[in-house]
């Protein structure tokens, strides 16, 4: 009885059909159309590394790994190169395959998992969560970020650890 219907023409609005042939609409619609095609390609692929470059420095060892608290522990070979030129490489075999592949350049990264076949990348400085990138600089004598805990053990053994998330590589390399 006292019901008062509005309209939106009335109050200077735009109909559901005005809004659909709004220019600027239309551009967002395009816009989010473009992003979403391009995925995961705004940061293009770090090209393949070349340990029999001039410059490369690499050392195998044994690691284990845990993704985060309540996950298992998963054992395997690692390698880890760095070159005079700030690009690092970190490669986690669980044997016969690889498992896991990190990159990074002065300002650039990239993680690589093989079972999943995703690859994540960036500009600048590695995410924390991106553990396996920061083991070449923790190695080398550079303090990581909190929450990233890194402790040197005797006898070439090493432990860098996420204290958030539980996360961590515990291992050796040769000499």
């Amino acid at each position: 009885m006292f019901k008062k219907k509005f309209s939106q023409k009335k109050h200077g609005g735009f109909s559901g059909r005005q809004c659909a042939r709004s220019p600027l609409f239309q551009s967002g619609i395009f816009l989010i159309f473009i992003i979403c095609l391009a995925g995961c390609q705004i940061f293009p692929k770090l090209p393949p590394v070349d340990l029999s470059e001039p410059g490369w420095i690499a050392r195998e060892g044994q690691v284990v790994w845990r993704a985060n608290r309540t996950a298992p522990e998963i054992a395997g070979e690692i390698l880890v190169a760095t070159n005079s030129d700030l690009r690092n490489f970190v490669q986690f075999t669980k044997t016969p395959l690889p498992f896991l592949t990190a990159q990074s350049t002065a300002n650039a990264w990239q993680l690589h998992s093989i079972p999943n076949d995703k690859t994540y990348s960036g500009r600048g400085h590695p995410p924390v969560r991106a553990l396996w990138l920061w083991l070449p600089g923790s190695l080398a004598g550079a303090t990581p970020p909190k929450p990233l805990s890194w402790q040197r053990g005797n006898d070439r053994h090493w432990r860098l650890e996420n204290l958030e998330t539980g996360e961590f590589l515990e291992g050796y390399l040769a000499p």
